[in-house]
């Protein structure tokens, strides 16, 4: 699809009741009225300060932090915090217009967390290097935790979380792709192309708590890194370095693509990027992976055989097949002729109908090794788009785990 439909895989339909579709396919597709007038308030019963901080910039809104330290008028050190005021701190949050995390310091601070759900530890004076080869390894074991979800790996979902959270770069503005991570906030995971994702997320999130020093854009795309290794991909060079930012470096709706369109978007999505035809081509080899969902982009279906094994089968389908408008109440797409098991968008037919994108489709599709290069290539340069590598930064690669 061209991502939402790039790995449009997701949640078990078992676990979604309805479903709205909507209109924006990415590729692969009550305010309470609260007030806290007062500068600094102390609740007498937890040593709990309400700090009023205003609001930030580029539209955030103001913020409340709540703070556990000592009372200075009671002398009051109580660092338990009882579960009554617990809930208070809550509920302030919630009523203040909702969107807080909170996360634990090894204080026992809570606090809400500028940057989504996001578990951070106070910063150790002596920090215990970060393992990447251990994070790898970790992620590789959740791969098939779950036999009987969708086609028996989360694989593919992970690859689609790291191609979203990469895919929303533009090369004008500077701004987008992995660094900041913003797919944690309400506003950017609910974007359209991103239906679904929250499984991702969420599968990696006991990972990161685990591993609080790796950042969300590092570890979300390692696992699209460690997803495609995995499941008999190339070897994909990567690098850390991206940081958690914050609600306001969210970026607009509308830069993933959309599968129900055609060859013109599909270049403006990409262009926009700073991928060439080629690179365009290659990058839309990954729809060998996963499968569409009706309950997130509308779509429905695979596009290949083996949706868990990263083949330059999607090439060969494109070419092989006869592909006719499916009959159904769906968006528009494609089925094969002979079996009606296989599916492609109007975007993975446009690479055999527009005659510039189609020689690369033929060449991949004679070629496997040579697209397996390519792809490497292009996935390592989606993943780094936007982000501000300190000089000197090193190449990582990672054994596949047998």
């Amino acid at each position: 699809m061209f991502m939402n439909a790039f790995l449009r895989r997701g949640l078990n339909p078992s676990s979604i009741k309805g479903g709205n579709r909507n209109p924006n396919r990415g590729f692969f597709g009550s305010n309470a009225n609260l007030n806290l007038s007062k500068t600094n308030q102390w609740n007498n019963n937890s040593s709990i300060r309400v700090i009023n901080t205003g609001r930030e910039r580029r539209g955030e809104e103001g913020r409340q932090r709540f703070v556990e330290e000592k009372d200075p008028v009671n002398n009051n050190s109580n660092t338990a915090l009882k579960q009554s005021n617990v809930a208070l701190i809550a509920l302030l949050a919630a009523a203040a217009g909702g969107g807080y995390y909170y996360y634990s310091t090894q204080s026992g601070e809570k606090v809400p967390a500028p940057g989504g759900p996001t578990t951070h530890k106070k910063e150790d004076k002596n920090p215990k290097p970060l393992n990447y080869d251990e994070v790898y390894a970790e992620i590789e074991k959740i791969l098939e935790k779950t036999p009987n979800y969708d086609d028996g790996s989360y694989g593919p979902i992970l690859v689609r979380l790291a191609w979203h959270a990469s895919g929303t770069f533009d090369k004008a503005s500077n701004n987008g792709g992995s660094n900041k991570a913003t797919m944690r906030f309400k506003s950017e995971s609910q974007h359209g192309g991103n239906a679904g994702l929250d499984v991702a997320r969420d599968l990696l999130e006991p990972i990161h708590q685990k591993h609080p020093q790796i950042s969300y854009g590092d570890l979300w795309t390692l696992a699209g890194v460690c997803a495609i290794q995995q499941m008999g991909g190339p070897t994909i060079p990567w690098r850390p370095g991206r940081v958690d930012g914050y609600e306001g470096d969210v970026t607009p709706d509308g830069r993933l693509p959309d599968g129900s369109k055609d060859a013109k978007h599909v270049r403006e999505i990409f262009y926009r990027m700073g991928f060439d035809d080629k690179e365009i081509v290659a990058l839309s080899g990954a729809h060998a992976l996963g499968r569409c969902h009706t309950n997130r982009s509308g779509f429905d279906g695979p596009w290949t055989p083996s949706p868990t094994m990263v083949t330059n089968d999607y090439y060969k389908q494109l070419l092989e097949k006869t592909w006719v408008e499916r009959k159904w109440k769906g968006p528009r797409q494609f089925e094969d002729k002979e079996t009606k098991e296989l599916m492609m968008l109007p975007t993975d037919i446009a690479l055999i109908t527009d005659p510039k994108f189609k020689p690369y489709v033929q060449q991949f599709a004679k070629d496997e090794e040579a697209w397996r290069k390519e792809f490497s290539k292009v996935i390592s340069k989606l993943f780094e788009l936007g982000v501000p590598y300190k000089e000197g930064t090193k190449y990582r690669t990672f054994k596949t785990i047998e």
